[in-house]
């Protein structure tokens, strides 16, 4: 408002002041902050070592070090008003801060959003919503700090211009509150102090005491103290550890496989069960943020990475992901000219990348005579699943257009298969050196892969499973569900089989169930 006038500055302050200086406006303010406050406390007491991605850390400092920067805004602003009714106006303000004291406002309103920002995007990064919309909020957080320190600006050279009598508190209370200042921030320093040597008393307790448990991981063997979480065991031996969300059960990145006797592994906590079922994790498998072994364990990352692809994993996610495979192609590889064969897989690939877009997927990998493509980079599990159904349709009627003209021209005629599956998987950009590729990684690509094979056993169009079907909208009338084992799956797995006419028509009901919601 400052960039409006000065005037309608203090106008919007009192509007601010009355909120912030009622009763219920003080218990949500300064309760929100004690309950902050006290949570970060807390969550730094339960790690046993700060070892972390730098981002967290840098997010865990800038927090820290706010009440030590807000000491001296509390006393000019809120001081005087809870000791003689005193309310500060930006004049008065400006004439206490225009001059060395205004790049310290500045300093305090970078850290205090930069904190915000940063916490905000580390706890919702993994909700589609907030990646579809973070372009948008992006600009918020680069523009609304940037405007509001021209407004204090313009403030400040509109007040310089016409030199307004504004009045003081009481030089005995600027004093009282001065030192109140002072003391509060050697008190809190000390405070923060005491609690950061007594978690490393606490470390070296924990070692000395030779309460150790071992941990055994493919291709080493990890000695921590007992307490510790399998996350922390592995960043201390410097072991890369996939870990999204920073340790707090909100993502399934750092999911660890667990052999080992069932009373070192104390159950799930709430969080973490709600994350595991989220994935459809199997009973030997837990999240490496959450899990403090009793006793000695055998773990293995679920998701491996080299420490180097750490920082360029993107998220985990729900998808739906199609495969299409081309049927017979070794017998037309060793009848037809390689040049011919380029042509073939050419016009191959531009048909079903080009369903594919039209569906709104992103047609990724093209492997031989394979194509993989991801439905539902943005937007929500159940869409995908409809766009990877009307792909599917889309390929179908194409290449079986396509297969007329292609048997004429080659002697054979076209046959493919697609299968379809659904779930959550790691996207990332993934490779070595300059060569480099967007892929999907998870159990849903490899099942989405079966499934495609087993379209040559049931001599079908598409093999989609009963879950991807289910979001897709597909009407339980509709579904005729069979068992089948899938290779590379412990479980067997619901699937719909379809051939053409009964693909056609389930993607018209679901296109018109769409349209209808």
């Amino acid at each position: 408002m400052g960039l409006v006038s000065l005037q309608a500055a203090e106008t919007t302050l009192r509007w601010a002041s009355a909120l912030w200086h009622s009763w219920p406006g003080t218990l949500l303010l300064y309760g929100a902050a004690a309950i902050h406050l006290a949570l970060a406390f807390s969550a730094l007491w339960e790690r046993r070592t700060l070892r972390m991605p730098v981002p967290q850390l840098l997010r865990i400092g800038l927090g820290l070090a706010l009440p030590l920067l807000l000491a001296s805004h509390l006393a000019a602003t809120r001081g005087p008003y809870r000791l003689v009714g005193f309310e500060a106006t930006y004049a008065q303000t400006l004439r206490n801060l225009w001059d060395a004291g205004g790049w310290w406002q500045m300093l305090v309103m970078v850290v205090a959003w930069t904190h915000g920002c940063m916490g905000l995007h580390f706890a919702l990064r993994q909700r589609p919503s907030w990646r579809h919309a973070q372009p948008l909020l992006l600009t918020a957080a680069v523009v609304l700090p940037l405007i509001a320190a021209l407004g204090f600006l313009s403030m400040g050279r509109e007040a310089a211009a016409n030199p307004m009598a504004n009045s003081q508190p009481p030089s005995s209370v600027s004093t009282l509150l001065k030192d109140a200042a002072g003391t509060g921030r050697m008190g809190y320093a000390a405070g923060l102090s005491v609690f950061l040597i007594a978690l490393a008393w606490r470390a070296r307790s924990e070692r000395l005491s030779g309460r150790t448990i071992t941990l055994t991981y493919p291709d080493r063997i990890a000695k921590i103290p007992l307490g510790w979480s399998v996350l922390e065991a592995s960043r201390e031996h410097g072991i890369a550890h996939l870990s999204v969300c920073g340790g707090r059960a909100r993502c399934s990145t750092c999911r660890i496989r667990v052999s080992g006797p069932v009373a070192h592994c104390p159950p799930p906590g709430p969080d973490e069960q709600r994350t595991l079922a989220r994935v459809r994790a199997g009973p030997n498998i837990r999240l490496a943020c959450q899990l403090r072994p009793l006793g000695d364990l055998r773990v293995t990352p679920v998701m491996a990475a080299r420490t180097a692809s750490l920082n360029r994993l993107d998220s985990e996610r729900d998808i739906a992901v199609l495969f299409v495979d081309l049927r017979r192609w070794s017998g037309l590889s060793e009848k037809q000219w390689p040049f011919d064969l380029v042509y073939v897989l050419d016009h191959y690939f531009a048909l079903v990348g080009d369903a594919v877009h039209e569906s709104g997927g992103v047609a990724n990998q093209y492997i031989g005579d394979s194509v993989m493509a991801l439905f539902g980079l943005e937007g929500n599990l159940q869409a995908a699943c409809r766009s990877a159904l009307h792909a599917a349709r889309l390929i179908d009627e194409r290449m079986r257009i396509w297969s007329k003209v292609f048997e004429q021209e080659f002697g054979q005629p076209l046959a493919f298969g697609i299968g379809i599956h659904a779930g959550s998987a790691a996207v990332a950009d993934v490779g070595h050196r300059d060569i480099r590729s967007f892929t999907a990684v998870g159990e849903v690509v490899n099942t989405a892969s079966r499934l495609q094979d087993q379209t040559k056993l049931h001599d079908a169009t598409l093999v989609i499973s009963d879950f991807a079907a289910r979001n897709a909208g597909i009407p339980e009338s509709e579904i005729s569900v069979e068992r089948i084992s899938v290779r590379g799956r412990q479980a067997p797995l619901d699937v719909l089989v379809l051939d053409s006419g009964a693909l056609a028509r389930l993607d018209g009901r679901t296109e018109a169930a769409a349209a209808e919601s």
